[in-house]
């Protein structure tokens, strides 16, 4: 029997396969699109934190307006209802006197 001579080539590839083209394509095409997702998400994440900011400043100035008129913010918001602060004792006992 003949021994086979192994024939190995060592030229180096210019490219590489159309199928590994379309693949590799493919792919940064994806990485592109959802970059670009992710920004806008971002930006509309900016815009909801900044318009959060701006309604939680009128809530404390609500507040601030319910202690000036009632000496206390604590409302129910779902009645209305006003819930005062229990008085002290030490009130009680000098308004008994």
């Amino acid at each position: 029997m003949a021994k086979k001579e192994k024939v190995i080539d060592f030229t180096k590839p210019e490219k590489i396969t159309d199928e590994e083209l379309v693949k590799l394509q493919s792919t940064i095409r994806t990485i592109d699109r959802l970059t670009a997702d992710v920004g806008r998400v971002e930006v509309q994440k900016y815009a909801a934190l900044v318009a959060m900011q701006k309604v939680q400043a009128n809530v404390e100035e609500i507040r601030t307006e319910f202690v000036n008129k009632y000496g206390t913010d604590n409302v129910n918001i779902q009645t209305g209802e006003i819930a005062y602060a229990p008085e002290k004792e030490e009130e009680n006992v000098k308004a008994d006197s």
